[in-house]
């Protein structure tokens, strides 16, 4: 939790100190000592004695001039004399002018003195300048050197905090359920950024300890978006925070749109709660605990945004105010900058407290449902240290600063690095020194005793550049001390290096949250930009160059770039106006993909539909007007282990072909070995003829023979052919239709078979013993029975898509004979082509159908298959494109080419192999520009597409096993699908689905997938090896 000020904006300019360095190589130096004694003239009794002391170089030239250096061993550093007057009006002080009557003058010295860079004390990440005004070399007794020297910290110890907050956050993002040695690490829900695109008014609402701020931003949605913004601030009475807290926020904010005089009636809201929340959705969160000694009754458990909007509707009735978003101050200040060039992707805080939010894959979250895109996170990174992670730097100040808070032992981190708890730890040093007679002559003043009497302002003063010694001397004069002008050093010397630890300590936190950033998006270097707020880092310009010094050193492979955050009421409004437009967008969205999201109703009347068709094809009355034709295959019988010998197969699917010889032995002499070759089918030799065709398959078939040694034999061949065919015989198959892009002229109507068999009769000196043609399907079920007995069903889900299952004979209608069972390929693919399934067909599916080489057929296979998948996506991103929902409207001429999408690129989005920023780059190397927001509509597109052909698909194969089981009256069945298809194996949540589905869809069969190891070769071998060895056990 955190509080920063937001008075002023942060200037990114270079520290520019008034000192200068020059070196002498003079080892022991005459020095000048003046005391300056300085009366007040309105007060006589006002006066105070300074020291002002000079080195030379031996040599007459004062050390002022640097033209007086010589070699360098040692550093001089020179700090300037300088006046100030006040007068009863502070506007008054002018610099070097003589004191008029009733005026009082203060004086701060000059102070030059010689460091030794060697020194073993020296800081190594200080600033390595000193302002004006403060003693460079403070000589403090050995015992209180000893005691400060914590905290002067080493990079050894730097890098070991950067380490463990690393460890402490990855911990965090592991387990919703924050444990031991965990940050909390919690989800904002904040999941966009401001496009430009977000259009209208927006309300901001920021809670601060002393106030209330309350915007009102109005966007107009244009490509170089401008912001008008109107904002007011309104004090926090006492009594607001013992019962009237929200009801004074729904008053506050009536008043500030009162005062405006607005038109406008509808406003979306933005709430900054700055204490530590558990969120649930982006306007949903509870509040876990108070801090800084806030309390307000009747809230802690309560959801944070219905309180709000209870108060709303109940106070601000002439308006419609809606609250979008509740966020943590932090976020607040990250949003601020997300419509810079460069949007931030770390807020950071360092006020009275300190905190820090980033930008997280949604991945890395644990506990999210959806695991895309990218939300900010909350660390509350103020509770590392808890479990003694920060022990070795604590100091006995630390503790006792500790020991006398609100809640000692906890927030450890905060406690070292905010203002609030800094001015706490300086003035326990002050009184534990001046207790020990180390410092104010033994003195210690009661007021050093007060918690809250050194104020951060206070710390400022002392460490000014310019009367910084008389400011310190002012404020210990205030506490009742007599401080010498060597206490005075002593104070600011104390608050620098209490101060330089804070950035220091800020800047390994803040380096583990880069490194931690730049590992997940896998890159070598990173450039990030920071959001920085707080009083904090805002009052001392030192400050941030100690951060930025340090940052070099622990992370030298990042550029970090702070960005001053214009207040936390700006980024919640921004958060609210980007969260109306997700909001929007993903109405549309859902609108768009509604109709591929097919409830458990339409699945089941698929399936059921999906039945009534496999009857009518397996009905001999019925067959030839059914659209699944259930084709005979003549396969009787599963592998039972007994098969051996040697055997070609020729694997005809697709572009690609395959020619395989097997040699199937027993187990014990190595089970199945293939050898295989894979050929090319170009497109202009599978749209030519019969005879261009099948010529150039027993040319590949030849040519891989005379690779391997087997030109002199002839052995039997399983040919796999994963077309449609109207098998009369084992061994003849009769093509119905081509698909998969074939087009070859002379085959539909013929036995392939025949074809190939006629094709190698046109070679001189080859023969081949085809003994059987097999569907893909068919031999994926053999190859997987091979190794599981109960494997009666084959499933192919690639490039296109069919099943095939085990029969019994006295169901199959086209075939005389009822005893045993037969495989029946079922050409599932044409399921639908009567129309059927026009009730699940979306605009996208006819388009596509349309324009493909066989329009009106397969319309199931193009719902699932591996061909079409791609082409859905593409043209749903048209779709989006047009509607300006994507790609800010720009319909990019490459995603008007077919299959600009391809089925590969939606599997690996799927799987999660890739980040938004990987995909984003993707995207663009095939020409189309993404942003990250864009790119996670995109995975949720391919998502959608996806688990459709999933669930369609499952809804066919839970009618398959469901008859099954039915044919055998069995109460429960147990049986294996072999499976195989590039779209199966590699697309891991289309897997999971269709298992899913069908155990929904068919909860009384117990359904194995296996996937097939080479089944449409394998397979088609051992079909050849079951017909041979049947062959040979048939009578002569």
């Amino acid at each position: 939790m955190s509080d920063p000020d937001q008075d002023s904006a942060f200037e990114d300019t270079s520290l520019e100190l008034g000192s200068s360095s020059v070196t002498t190589s003079q080892e022991d130096l005459p020095k000048i000592s003046l005391l300056i004694h300085t009366m007040s003239t309105s007060d006589p009794h006002c006066e105070t004695s300074s020291t002002l002391s000079f080195e030379t170089n031996g040599q007459g030239r004062s050390l002022m001039d640097p033209l007086s250096a010589s070699q360098p061993e040692c550093e001089i550093t020179t700090s300037f004399l300088s006046f100030s007057m006040s007068s009863s009006s502070p506007a008054s002080r002018e610099t070097l002018q003589v004191p008029r009557p009733k005026t009082h003058l203060t004086a701060s010295f000059l102070s030059i003195s010689m460091a030794d860079p060697s020194s073993e004390s020296k800081d190594l990440f200080s600033a390595q300048r000193l302002a004006p005004h403060r003693s460079t070399c403070v000589s403090f007794p050995n015992q209180v050197q000893k005691r400060l020297q914590a905290f002067n910290l080493s990079q050894k110890q730097l890098v070991r905090i950067k380490d463990s907050m690393q460890e402490a956050m990855r911990k965090g993002l592991k387990s919703p359920v924050q444990g031991v040695g965990a940050l909390p690490m919690l989800p904002t829900y904040v999941c966009a950024l401001p496009d430009s695109t977000e259009r209208g008014h927006f309300l901001g609402l920021e809670l601060s300890s002393t106030h209330v701020d309350v915007a009102l931003l109005h966007l107009s949605g244009e490509e170089k978006q401008k912001a008008r913004l109107k904002t007011q601030s309104f004090p926090i009475p006492a009594e607001v925070f013992k019962n009237k807290l929200f009801e004074f926020l729904a008053q506050c904010l009536a008043r500030f749109l009162d005062d405006l005089g607005t038109s406008e009636k509808y406003f979306p809201l933005g709430f900054s709660f700055p204490f530590h929340c558990d969120h649930t959705s982006l306007n949903k969160c509870k509040l876990v605990k108070w801090t800084k000694d806030f309390y307000h009754p009747g809230v802690m458990g309560e959801d944070l945004g219905q309180l709000l909007q209870t108060s709303l509707t109940e106070h601000c009735k002439n308006y419609c105010i809606e609250v979008l978003a509740v966020l943590n101050d932090t976020v607040g200040v990250m949003m601020s900058c997300a419509c810079e060039q460069e949007p931030c992707e770390i807020g950071l805080i360092i006020g009275d407290g300190t905190n820090c939010c980033y930008m997280e894959q949604v991945e890395n979250i644990a506990g999210m449902e959806n695991k895309v895109g990218r939300m900010c996170i909350n660390t509350e990174w103020g509770s590392y240290g808890q479990i003694g992670e920060l022990d070795d730097v604590l100091t006995e100040y630390d503790q006792l600063a500790d020991k006398e808070s609100y809640n000692p032992g906890i927030c450890r981190y905060e406690k070292l690095v905010g203002c609030l708890y800094l001015c706490e730890t300086i003035r326990a040093i002050l009184a534990t020194l001046s207790e020990k007679g180390e410092l104010f002559s033994g003195v210690l003043a009661p007021s050093l005793l007060t918690k809250g009497i050194l104020k951060f302002q206070d710390i400022l003063d002392i460490m000014d550049e310019k009367v910084g010694l008389a400011k310190t001397k002012n404020f210990l004069t205030r506490q009742g001390l007599v401080p010498s002008n060597q206490d005075c050093f002593f104070v600011q010397h104390i608050c620098q290096i209490v101060f330089t630890r804070s950035a220091n300590l800020c800047a390994a936190g803040l380096a583990a949250i880069i490194t931690h950033i730049r590992t997940s998006k896998h890159k070598s270097t990173l450039n990030i930009s920071v959001a920085v707020s707080g009083a904090m880092y805002r009052g001392q310009t030192q400050y941030r160059e100690i951060v930025q010094q340090t940052l070099k050193t622990l992370i030298p492979e990042c550029t970090v770039n702070f960005v001053a955050a214009e207040g936390g009421v700006t980024g919640v409004a921004l958060v609210a106006a980007a969260a109306l437009r997700l909001r929007s967008r993903q109405e549309q969205v859902a609108g768009i993909l509604a109709p591929l999201r097919l409830s458990t109703g339409v699945l089941e009347k698929i399936q059921n539909q999906m039945r009534q068709e496999m009857e009518k094809g397996l009905s001999k009355e019925t067959h030839n007007i059914a659209c699944v034709r259930m084709l005979p295959t003549f396969v009787r019988h599963l592998p039972d282990g007994s098969e051996r010998g040697d055997f070609l197969a020729l694997d005809l699917g697709g572009t690609n072909f395959r020619v395989l010889m097997v040699q199937v032995k027993s187990p014990e002499e190595g089970g199945v070995r293939i050898i295989n070759e894979i050929y090319t089918i170009s497109s202009e030799v599978a749209q030519s003829t019969d005879v261009q065709l099948f010529d150039h398959i027993v040319r590949c078939i030849m040519e891989f023979q005379a690779k391997h040694g087997m030109q002199d034999r002839t052995l039997p061949l399983g040919f796999t052919f994963s077309f449609p065919c109207n098998q009369l015989s084992l061994d003849k198959g009769i093509l119905l239709r081509w698909t998969k892009g074939f087009k070859a002229l002379g085959c539909v109507g013929k036995d392939v078979v025949q074809l190939l068999r006629e094709a190698v009769k046109r070679q001189e000196h080859f023969d081949l013993n085809v003994v059987a043609i097999v569907n893909d399907t068919v031999g994926t079920m053999m190859s997987c029975a091979h190794t599981d007995p109960k494997c009666e069903i084959g499933l192919i889900i690639g490039t296109g898509c069919n099943a095939c299952y085990m029969e019994e004979m006295r169901n199959v209608g086209t075939l005389d004979g009822e005893e045993g069972r037969m495989c029946i390929n079922m050409e599932w693919g044409a399921f639908g082509d009567d129309g059927c399934l026009e009730h699940i067909m979306t605009s996208y599916d006819k388009k596509i159908d349309a324009t493909s080489i066989n329009p009106g057929q397969q319309r199931f296979e193009k719902l699932i298959s591996g061909m079409y998948l791609g082409e859905i996506v593409r043209h749903i991103l048209m779709d989006l494109a047009s509607r300006k929902i994507l790609f800010q409207g720009q319909q990019s001429s490459v995603l008007k080419t077919k299959d600009f999408f391809p089925t590969r690129l939606l599997t690996t989005i799927e799987n999660g192999n890739q980040g938004l920023q990987e995909l984003c780059a993707a995207l663009e190397e095939r020409g189309l520009t993404t942003s990250l927001e864009e790119a996670q509509l995109v995975k949720e597109v391919c998502h959608t597409v996806s688990i459709r052909g999933a669930n369609v698909c499952a809804a066919g194969l839970a009618a398959v096993v469901d008859k099954i089981r039915e044919n055998r009256q069995l109460e429960k069945l147990k049986v294996t699908v072999g499976v195989d298809g590039t779209v199966y194996k590699m697309h891991a949540h289309f897997a999971r689905q269709l298992q899913q589905t069908v155990a929904l869809l068919a909860p009384k069969c117990e359904v194995k997938f296996l996937l097939s190891e080479d089944g449409s070769g394998k397979g088609a071998a051992l079909i050849a090896a079951v017909a041979s060895l049947k062959e040979a056990q048939l009578p002569t």
